[in-house]
């Protein structure tokens, strides 16, 4: 708006400069001579009806764009005051922190949701290991990478309602696509178009226009092995819940090992204002995107602060009896970096509900056996969605903000 009345300024000064000095100097002074007509000097000085006619002339402009804007608008299918509230949140978006969220599963696109209200500098690096149901059905059929976690994730950043849900239809029925979701087929349509996923995200974030990006922690399929501390080895992802017990997992790895990170991956972590792990189940989410080794690389030097969203409870099978401290050691263990901050949830669980997960074998995680040094890492939020185990997506984003204000990575 500024610039607009600056340059109507300057085009007029121009333009009077043009008539008076040009070859329109006869015609300026019949206008201004008929005007003095209609004009006393002894009521209104011969200037002041000059600045009314500037007025009226600017105010007639201003008046004849906003309508060819509405036109234009309505003629696209658009209210004028939706669009400029468009315009004016996608603006203050654009400014938001650049935040790296590393993870899958419900954790992160929870995280998402919340996120994208605050800023749309948001690239989820999601982990690509799962060989369950309708991803571990298009990974075997195409020799693809899992789809369902980026499924996820696009749903929780679109900004249509509609295309969240579609993307998260699942069919019922229909021979070969019962079980499958209409996300997950986009995506396997896409990455069969073009030869893999990694040639498809332009195409595919042109398609869902999401606010941030979303990528793969490798493009190549993958799976994640499970050592236990008893010696034994579990090979798949599905397989970690029932086979695990009653050994505790050592270390996790890819087969086949050091895939390929896409190049925008390692950019978003250079560029990053703040890296997020989590929340999500640490061996089968947070930890597997991180097995990447160029990924890996790039967070531990990366100057941006290191957050773990820690899980509100254990997982059976995966994290039975581990601790904070037992979830922080094992990040640094695959890492080679320690989280410079911990969130952690202070807020209360509802009984019935931690009642629930108990039977299933889930107990809150809990503080116990952590040193000084994690103590002073860990910060605290009401983070629970009420009558769940969950987070609350709006509770996390605006802890991750608030926790954004003057902090950097510890030297």
């Amino acid at each position: 708006m500024t610039t607009f009345v600056i340059c109507t300024f300057v085009g007029a000064v121009a333009f009077l400069h043009f008539t008076w000095t040009g070859p329109l100097h006869p015609l300026a002074t019949k206008w201004i001579l008929w005007l003095n007509r209609f004009t006393s000097p002894e009521y209104m000085p011969l200037y002041v009806v000059g600045i009314v006619v500037m007025l009226l002339a600017l105010g007639g402009a201003l008046l004849s764009i906003t309508m060819m804007n509405r036109a234009i608008l309505r003629g696209v299918g658009t209210a004028p005051e939706t669009a400029v509230n468009v315009l004016y949140e996608r603006r203050t978006l654009s400014r938001g922190m650049r935040v790296v969220a590393v993870g899958g599963g419900t954790g992160l696109s929870n995280l998402l949701s919340g996120i994208k209200a605050h800023t749309s500098n948001i690239t989820a690096v999601v982990t690509v290991a799962d060989d369950g149901g309708s991803s571990g059905r298009l990974r075997e059929a195409l020799d693809m990478v899992a789809p369902g976690d980026l499924t996820d994730c696009y749903a929780a950043l679109s900004d249509s309602p509609v295309l969240a849900r579609l993307l998260l239809h699942r069919f019922e029925r229909g021979e070969g696509i019962e079980g499958h979701t209409f996300g997950n087929l986009l995506l396997a349509t896409l990455s069969e178009e073009q030869g893999g996923l990694g040639t498809a995200m332009r195409d595919i974030h042109e398609v869902l226009k999401v606010r941030g990006q979303v990528f793969p922690a490798t493009t190549r399929p993958v799976t994640l092995v499970a050592e236990l501390a008893d010696g034994r080895v579990v090979r798949g992802e599905s397989k970690f819940a029932e086979q695990i017990r009653p050994s505790r997992i050592a270390r996790v790895r890819l087969e086949p090992e050091n895939p390929s990170a896409l190049t925008q991956v390692l950019e978003a972590i250079r560029d990053a204002d703040m890296i997020v792990l989590g929340p999500g189940s640490l061996f089968t989410s947070i930890i597997p995107a991180l097995l990447t080794p160029d990924i890996a690389r790039a967070v531990r030097e990366s100057a941006a602060p290191l957050v773990y969203v820690a899980s509100l409870m254990t997982e059976p099978g995966e994290t039975d009896g581990l601790n904070l401290n037992g979830h922080v050691e094992a990040i640094t263990r695959h890492l080679g970096r320690t989280p410079d901050r911990v969130l952690m949830n202070n807020g209360p669980i509802d009984p019935d509900v931690e009642e629930k997960y108990r039977q299933q074998g889930a107990e809150v995680l809990n503080l116990s056996g952590v040193g000084r040094d994690l103590r002073s890492r860990v910060e605290y939020a009401s983070l629970i969605a009420p009558g769940t185990a969950r987070h609350d997506p709006q509770r996390l984003a605006e802890a991750l903000v608030g926790l954004r204000q003057g902090q950097r990575r510890p030297s």
